[in-house]
C-alpha cells in the first residue's frame, strides 16, 4: 500500500499551504491530480479548504474514478455540491480492489465524512456461549469479541431474544449458568435446581458423563438439529412412562415443551435456509431503512432496523454497499447473504467478506422460493419501520419547535442534554447524562459519571452536578473548542429548581460556556406531575398548560434521565456489594481471586490463611503469597 503525493502542499498540521485569501476549489482542483495518477486500485479522500474530509471512496482505477469527478455535468446534486467544496485530495494505492474496499470502510468509520452513507447505530450483537474449558460447561449470554475458548451461537438481534432463548434452554437442558467460582464454592443446590432449571452438577446431582450428554443435546439444538433431539426425548419419555417412571417422564415432557417454545417464538423458521443474513432496503423521501434478519440453525434469531445517514439521492446499490462494508466491519457475516437489491460489485464484496471470515460467503438476490419470501418479509419490515420513524420524526420536529416557541429559543434545538444525579445518602453517587434530538433519544450518546470529588459533602447535589458539568464541558472544550461537531448542546435540562440552575450557570461560567440555554424542571405543588415549574437564568419561573404536549415531552426527558441515573447507581451499588478485600491487593486480579476463593471458600478464610497455605494455591507465587499475607496481617 503506497500513498501518492498530492499537488497541493500541507504543513505539519495538515493545513493547506495556499493562502487563506484564495483557496481554489471545484473541478479544476480535481483535474490537477490526473497527471500524477495511474490505473492502480486505491482509496481517495476529498477535503475542503479547512482540510476536513468530505468523502472517502475506493476505485479499481484511481485515474478513471477521479476523471469522472472532473467532468462538468452528469452529477447528482449531492455529488455536485461535494465537488464544488473540494479544495484538495489524498490518495492511497493498494495491491487489490478488495484491499481498497476494506480500507475505504475503515476510513469511513474513523473519519465519518459528510457526503458518505454512514451507519449510525453500530452496536454489537449478543451470542449464546457454551464454555468448553470446564468439566461441567456453563451456558450464558455473551457480547463482544469471541476470544474465550467456547462454543458461540448467534448473533441474536437483541439481549431480550437471548434471554428468552436461554430461559427456555435452561428448562430444556438443565445447564448451569453460574460462574466457575460460584460453582466451586457451592455446598448445596441453588434455587435454579429447585425450580427444575439446573441439574445441580456443583453438588454431584448429575455425573460428568450425563451432563456432557445434555451439553451435546443443547449444542445440537442450537445448530439446527432440533428434530433429532426431540425425537430422542420423546422416545425416552415413552420408555419412562412404560416403566412407570412417571416423574422422569414428566421431566422429559417439560423439556420437550421448552424446546417447542423456543421454536414457536420464532416468527419465521425457514426449512431450506440453514444460515443466512437477510438484508432489505427501503428508501422514501430522501431517507433509508435497512432491515437485517438473522437466520441461524433454520430459525429466525431476530431482526434489527438501521437508518443510515444518506444524502437522499443515492441509488440502492450505493447505500447497500456502504452499509455492508461498515456493518460487517465488526460483525461476522453468515455463509449466505440474501439481498433485496443487487450490488454494483457483488463479487468484490463477497471476496472481501470471505477473506474476513476465512470461509466462503455467497451474496444473492433471490427471485423466487423461500429465499425470496424471506427477503420480502425483511423488505416489508423495512418499509414499515421507515414509515414509523418518519412519523415519529415529524412529531419530534413539532415538539422541538413547540419547545422553542414556549421558551423563546432562537430555533428548534438539535441536541438537548439532560442531567440527573443518583445516590443513597451520598454513597455510590453517580451522575447521568441523556441526549435527545430530532431523531428522539440518542442512546449511543448517553454518559455516566462516577462522582469522584473528595471535597463534596455526601448528599451535596449542587457539588455533584458541578463536578459532572465540569468534566463534561472541560473535555468537550478540549476535543472541540471551535464547535465544529454536533456534540455541543443547544439546551441543557436540569432536574431541579432555581438552586440547581444557578449552580449550573456558575459551573459553565467558570469554563467560559455562556451561550447554551439552561432550563430547570422543578416539581410543582405536592410533587404532582403536570404542575412542574420551569426555571431559567435571569427569568421568572414559568409553568406550561396542563395538557400541553411540550410539557409531556419535557417530563419524558426528565424521567428518562432519572431512569438512566438510577439504573447506573443500582449497577454500581450491586457491584460494590460483591467486592471483597481481595480486590484491594496489588497483583490479585480476577483469575487469582477465583483461585483463592475456590481454594479457601471465602475471603475471610483467605485472610486467616498462613503463608504456606497461600503458596499452595495454583497460580500464587511465593512473592504474591507474601504480599497477600502482609496485606491481612498489618504489614502493608
Amino acid at each position: 500500500m503506497t500513498e501518492t503525493p498530492s499537488p497541493p502542499t500541507y504543513d505539519e498540521e495538515g493545513k493547506s499551504a495556499a493562502t487563506a485569501q484564495a483557496v481554489p476549489t471545484g473541478v479544476e482542483v480535481i483535474r490537477s491530480y490526473l497527471k500524477s495518477l495511474d490505473d492502480r486500485p486505491g482509496v481517495y479522500r476529498m477535503l475542503n479548504e479547512k482540510s476536513e474530509v468530505l468523502y472517502v471512496g475506493k476505485a479499481r482505477s484511481l485515474r478513471k474514478r477521479v476523471a469522472n469527478y472532473a467532468k462538468l455535468t452528469g452529477h447528482s446534486g449531492r455529488i455536485a455540491r461535494m465537488i464544488d467544496a473540494t479544495a484538495s485530495m489524498m490518495f492511497l494505492t493498494t495491491e487489490t480492489e478488495t484491499e481498497a474496499l476494506l480500507l475505504e470502510q475503515n476510513l469511513i468509520k474513523q473519519l465519518k465524512p459528510k457526503y458518505n452513507v454512514l451507519l449510525r447505530d453500530d452496536k454489537s450483537f449478543p451470542d449464546i456461549m457454551v464454555t468448553t474449558a470446564h468439566g461441567f460447561p456453563q451456558i450464558k449470554k455473551h457480547r463482544g469479541a469471541r476470544k474465550d475458548k467456547a462454543l458461540y451461537f448467534g448473533p441474536f438481534a437483541s439481549a431480550g431474544a437471548v434471554n428468552r432463548t436461554l430461559n427456555q434452554l435452561q428448562k430444556a437442558f438443565l445447564l448451569r449458568n453460574c460462574s466457575d467460582a460460584m460453582f466451586d464454592s457451592r455446598t448445596r443446590p441453588c434455587l435454579l435446581h429447585q425450580i427444575k432449571r439446573c441439574s445441580a452438577p456443583c453438588v454431584g446431582k448429575i455425573s460428568e458423563e450425563e451432563y456432557g450428554a445434555l451439553v451435546k443435546d443443547a449444542t445440537r439444538f442450537l445448530t439446527g438439529k432440533s428434530t433429532k433431539v426431540q425425537e430422542q426425548l420423546q422416545q425416552q419419555m415413552a420408555e419412562a412412562s412404560a416403566a412407570m417412571e412417571f416423574e422422569r417422564a414428566a421431566a422429559l415432557r417439560d423439556r420437550i415443551r421448552a424446546m417447542a417454545h423456543v421454536q414457536g417464538t420464532q416468527n419465521i423458521n425457514p426449512r431450506t435456509v440453514t444460515e443466512a443474513d437477510v438484508i432489505a432496503l427501503h428508501q422514501q423521501d430522501g431517507q433509508a431503512c435497512v432491515e437485517v434478519f438473522f437466520i441461524r440453525a433454520n430459525q429466525n434469531w431476530g431482526n434489527r432496523a438501521y437508518f443510515p445517514r444518506t444524502g437522499g439521492a443515492e441509488d440502492p446499490a450505493e447505500v447497500l454497499e456502504a452499509f455492508m462494508g461498515q456493518f460487517y466491519g465488526t460483525k461476522e457475516p453468515a455463509r449466505l447473504i440474501l439481498m433485496s437489491h443487487p450490488l454494483e460489485t457483488p463479487e468484490l464484496m463477497a471476496e472481501a467478506l470471505t477473506e474476513k471470515l476465512g470461509r466462503k460467503v455467497d451474496i444473492a438476490v433471490p427471485l423466487r422460493g423461500e429465499r425470496h419470501f424471506l427477503v420480502e418479509q425483511a423488505a416489508r419490515n423495512a418499509r414499515e419501520a421507515l414509515a414509523r420513524r418518519m412519523s415519529e420524526s415529524a412529531t419530534q420536529a413539532k415538539l422541538l419547535q413547540g419547545l422553542a416557541d414556549a421558551f423563546d429559543l432562537d430555533g428548534p434545538p438539535q441536541r438537548i442534554e439532560v442531567y440527573d444525579n443518583s445516590h443513597i445518602q451520598g454513597t455510590d453517587a453517580v451522575g447521568g447524562m441523556i441526549v435527545a434530538g430530532p431523531d428522539g433519544f440518542l442512546k449511543s450518546s448517553y454518559r455516566k459519571f462516577n462522582i469522584k470529588g473528595d471535597s463534596i459533602t455526601p448528599g451535596d447535589d449542587f457539588g455533584m452536578m458541578k463536578e459532572v458539568l465540569d468534566r463534561r464541558f472541560s473535555r468537550l472544550m478540549k476535543e472541540d473548542p471551535d464547535r465544529k461537531t454536533d456534540q455541543w448542546p443547544d439546551v441543557i435540562l436540569i432536574d431541579g429548581g432555581a438552586g440547581q440552575v444557578s449552580a449550573t450557570v456558575a459551573a459553565l461560567g467558570e469554563l467560559g460556556v455562556e451561550d447554551v440555554e439552561i432550563i430547570g424542571v422543578a416539581k410543582g405543588e405536592q410533587r404532582d406531575a403536570g404542575k412542574e415549574i420551569f426555571h431559567r437564568p435571569g427569568m421568572p419561573p414559568k409553568a406550561l398548560p396542563f395538557r400541553d404536549p411540550v410539557l409531556y415531552f419535557l417530563q419524558r426527558l426528565r424521567d428518562e434521565a432519572h431512569r438512566f441515573a438510577i439504573g447506573t447507581h443500582r449497577a454500581k451499588r450491586a457491584k460494590a456489594t460483591t467486592r471483597t478485600p481481595l480486590d484491594e491487593i496489588p497483583g490479585v486480579g480476577a483469575g487469582r481471586k477465583r483461585a483463592l476463593l475456590a481454594h479457601f471458600g471465602s475471603a475471610k478464610a483467605v485472610s486467616r490463611a498462613g503463608l504456606a497455605d497461600l503458596k499452595a494455591v495454583p497460580g500464587i507465587s511465593q512473592a504474591l503469597a507474601e504480599t497477600i499475607y502482609a496485606f491481612f496481617h498489618g504489614e502493608r
